[in-house]
């Protein structure tokens, strides 16, 4: 626990009078539960606001519970496309009264996953386009979880062109994935692979597209930046993210860093 502290604040003092946030995290994941509290703290002294993303019924309930305590975090909830195959019959009832609660600003993680297959292909896209609905009729952006399924994601976002809004989050693809997205209205997530050393197609893609957006991410405890790679990621190592984004698109971090953030805010209602 002291390393954490010891860690966070040496790496991240100068960051004090930098807006922060992290639009995408999973602190209630039990990779938290020995120094949860001192990364609340920390959230609540340094950060602009962090998004809760919850990745199925539990999940979005525990986003919300831990919004409810903390005033700087915020929640999503939503069925992953990895648990839909396991998600009841009543899901859509119980997304409903999930969405009642004051502080949640989004529906998801949602989306397809054909990279690990965990759920049928054909029940991913059919409750993905659920949860697009659910999202329109909540007036709520989406969070979007795609990997290895571009083509049959766009084909879905298509279909409700002008009704949505939200994230493609974890973006992984190149500058024309990028330059799509941005054509059907959705920002794009950019968290710890961005400062890969090998990974120069992500970031002539957010080099090519414009700042308005791009929102910061950490993915938490998945993905961590480059000086991390093989440990747990945290909300603090947004810095990171934050920094290699300023600086593939030479400008200066501190205004780099409150667009980032603004973006997130207007996206999500966030009104902080």
């Amino acid at each position: 626990m002291r390393l954490f502290m010891t860690e966070t604040y040496s790496t991240l003092k100068q960051m004090r009078d930098i807006n922060i946030c992290d639009t995408h995290a999973h602190i209630n994941f039990s990779h938290f539960d020995k120094d949860r509290e001192e990364i609340l703290r920390d959230i609540d002294e340094r950060f602009d606001f962090v998004v809760e993303v919850g990745i199925d019924i539990d999940a979005s309930a525990d986003a919300n519970k831990l919004a409810e305590k903390n005033r700087k975090v915020y929640s999503s909830i939503g069925i992953h496309p990895h648990d839909v195959a396991s998600a009841g019959k009543n899901y859509r009832e119980e997304l409903e009264e999930l969405s009642k609660h004051k502080k949640v600003v989004a529906v998801g993680e949602i989306g397809l996953d054909y990279y690990r297959d965990i759920s049928p292909r054909r029940t991913q896209r059919i409750m993905f386009a659920e949860q697009l609905e659910f999202s329109m009729e909540k007036k709520l952006p989406v969070i979007i979880h795609v990997r290895d399924a571009y083509d049959d994601a766009f084909e879905i976002l298509e279909s409700f062109a002008g009704d949505i809004n939200g994230v493609v989050h974890a973006f992984s693809g190149d500058r024309y994935s990028a330059e799509k997205i941005v054509s059907m209205g959705f920002k794009i997530g950019i968290g710890g692979p961005v400062t890969y050393k090998k990974n120069n197609e992500l970031r002539e893609a957010v080099k090519s597209t414009n700042i308005k957006f791009l929102l910061p991410e950490t993915d938490c405890p998945f993905l961590p930046p480059q000086p991390f790679r093989g440990k747990r990621n945290q909300p603090a190592y947004v810095e990171h993210i934050i920094r290699k984004i300023a600086e593939i698109k030479e400008i200066d971090v501190t205004e780099c860093a409150k667009k980032l953030c603004d973006n997130g805010r207007e996206l999500f209602g966030i009104k902080v």
